[in-house]
This record gives C-alpha cells, structure tokens and sequence, in this order.
C-alpha cells in the first residue's frame, strides 16, 4: 500500500471540523463523504472493458481509501460512471483544447479518463496514457478554456494538495477553494485571484 494512504485518510477525517478551512465547491454534494472502496477484481474488470490501465495512485485510491465521493468540485464519480475522452486536436497556436469522447479509432490518441464531477462542461480528468499518463488535468469539453495540467506529480498528491489547503483556509482558484477571509469580505468575487 502507497505511504500516503493512512495520511490522506486521516486529513479528510479531520478536515470537515476544522473551523477556519476553506470552503470547497461543491462540498455540499458530498458532505466529505466516501463510497466503498473498490476490490482489485472490480477495478480490473473496468479496465478490461475499456482496455485500459489505471494510474497506480489513481488505483490506490480507489482500492484503499473510496470509490467515490469526497473530492474537489461535486466528487469523485463512481468508476462505473467514469468515461474516456480524447483532447481535441490543436488548434490555433494558444488556444484552448476540449475533449471529447473517445470513440473507435481513439485508441492511437492520448487518452484522459474523466473522473471527477465539475458542473456545466468543465472536466477533470486523469490522463491513462500518453505523456502525461497519471496527471490529473482541468479544463472544458467545449475548449473555452483550459485545459491545465496539475503541478501534482499523481493523483494522490493532487489530492493531498486540496486537502491541505483547505485545511490551511487557502483560497486556490484551480481547486475552487474559497478561505474564511475571502468569503467575508464584501467585494470577494473581484478578489480571488486568477490562476
């Protein structure tokens, strides 16, 4: 089992009482809570569906700590509602890439699975092959901005880093943190900055 485990669970354990934490979008959707964990016979069995291999602390996570729930934005999906998608072809130098789904012939692309809920036609996905395979990436399907990749090294790490800086009451833009300070302050939608 990945080190980071016991540590990721004991920081979301403690992190819905903390008085000063910020705020996470969507955190009313899942109350910080967690699905069941998944058996490896289940999470193979996805991946034999879609002939596909999950990241390592993607696979971590879902195995050792939940299938579903507590995560930035509205949660993470369960894995049977998880889809795959390609990144739309570049453009204009500069411009946004969206992502669609990833349809026969995809396979010869680089693939992201889309795996946390944001709203609207935002997405967050892991990238399952390719160069980036095992980061995480924000952005839009229909390419009006984005997509960013994470700093995180892996899933994990990604996920730490919006624990702790919820936990820390940061404001982050890219994670729809929203600290105590700035949620008090009358012109708050003018302040947070843009990342």
């Amino acid at each position: 089992m990945d080190p980071r485990i016991p540590r990721l669970r004991r920081k979301l354990g403690a992190v819905p009482y903390q008085p000063l934490r910020s705020h996470s979008f969507g955190e009313e959707q899942h109350t910080f809570c967690l699905g069941p964990r998944l058996t490896e016979a289940r999470v193979a069995a996805f991946e034999a569906e879609h002939d596909i291999v999950l990241p390592d602390a993607y696979r971590h996570f879902l195995t050792h700590i939940g299938g579903s729930g507590a995560a930035p934005f509205y949660g993470l999906m369960p894995l049977q509602r998880c889809s795959l998608l390609v990144m739309n072809p570049r453009g204009e130098p500069g411009a946004p890439r969206g992502f669609e789904d990833a349809g026969p012939g995809a396979r010869e692309r680089d693939l992201f699975l889309h795996v946390i809920e944001m709203g609207c036609t935002d997405v967050c996905v892991i990238a399952v092959s390719g160069p980036l395979t095992g980061r995480v990436l924000i952005g839009n399907s229909d390419g009006f901005w984005g997509p960013n990749v994470s700093s995180a090294t892996d899933f994990l790490d990604w996920y730490e880093r919006w624990l702790d800086h919820m936990s820390a009451g940061r404001d982050n833009r890219a994670l729809e943190l929203t600290s105590p300070r700035l949620r008090a302050h009358p012109n708050r939608h003018h302040m947070v900055p843009k990342i």
